[in-house]
């Protein structure tokens, strides 16, 4: 049985003066999974001393931690220096490529993007018009080729797992504005999904949503933002070539 351990939205603060660290429950990961992937919000406002404050908690981890940023990670324009953090804590950032991890004999692989926006079939924005437009198009349409491709090459991994920041889906949308759905994920992504191949997709972003949905290829898409959940990690557990939410 394979454990992974999948939470995002921390939107941790700078406010770690003291002795615990923030998100100090987070360190009991190690006793639920052998794995855990962070999908990305992991500061307030992307600050190094906010990230600064996450990686004193994320140190105390002993399975190994995957992640990527998401948009309020970028927002202080300090991005490189929060990925640098991360790394130095002992996290792979997924921007730098995708891992496969050995678990108990098994060949874990994981591949991940921030995601962008753009919308879903019948209500997307499309490549035409201003720059600005191809820009925002053109943004999402890459990190979803460099998706698919690293997906694909993880063939011969026993499990594949995508970590994203923004959603593939809109069914774990459901119950933000509909009019925001194009600044919450893309359809992009889950066509990469499809065509690379994965087990589960966890992803972040949609305070408001739905926990669980299927990209339209069937792989299994799950909303793990913290203020959706509300807990420190959803942990989903592999036996075979199936996947569930631990109790």
């Amino acid at each position: 049985m394979i454990r992974v351990a999948a939470i995002a939205d921390l939107h941790v603060g700078d406010e770690c003066a003291g002795e615990e660290p923030p998100m100090a429950k987070l360190r009991r990961v190690s006793e639920d999974a052998d794995l855990l992937l962070l999908g990305g919000d992991l500061t307030k406002c992307g600050a190094r001393a906010e990230a600064a404050c996450l990686a004193r908690t994320l140190r105390g981890i002993d399975v190994p931690v995957l992640a990527v940023l998401g948009n309020h990670d970028y927002h202080a324009d300090e991005a490189p220096a929060v990925a640098a953090l991360l790394r130095e804590a002992g996290v792979h950032v997924l921007e730098d490529g995708c891992r496969v991890v050995d678990v108990h004999g098994v060949r874990v692989g994981i591949a991940g993007t921030k995601g962008f926006g753009g919308g879903f079939v019948g209500a997307c924005a499309s490549d035409f018009g201003e720059p600005e437009m191809k820009a925002f198009v053109r943004t999402t349409q890459a990190l979803a080729t460099r998706l698919e491709r690293e997906l694909a090459s993880m063939q011969q991994a026993d499990l594949r797992i995508a970590v994203l920041h923004y959603s593939p889906i809109p069914e774990t949308l459901q119950g933000e504005r509909l009019e925001i759905y194009p600044f919450l994920g893309s359809y992009l992504l889950a066509e990469a999904i499809d065509r690379g191949g994965a087990d589960l997709v966890v992803h972040g972003h949609a305070h408001a949503g739905s926990e669980r949905g299927v990209t339209p290829g069937g792989v299994r898409v799950r909303n793990v933002a913290l203020p959706l959940i509300r807990q420190p990690y959803r942990v989903f557990e592999f036996g075979g070539t199936d996947a569930h939410e631990a109790a």
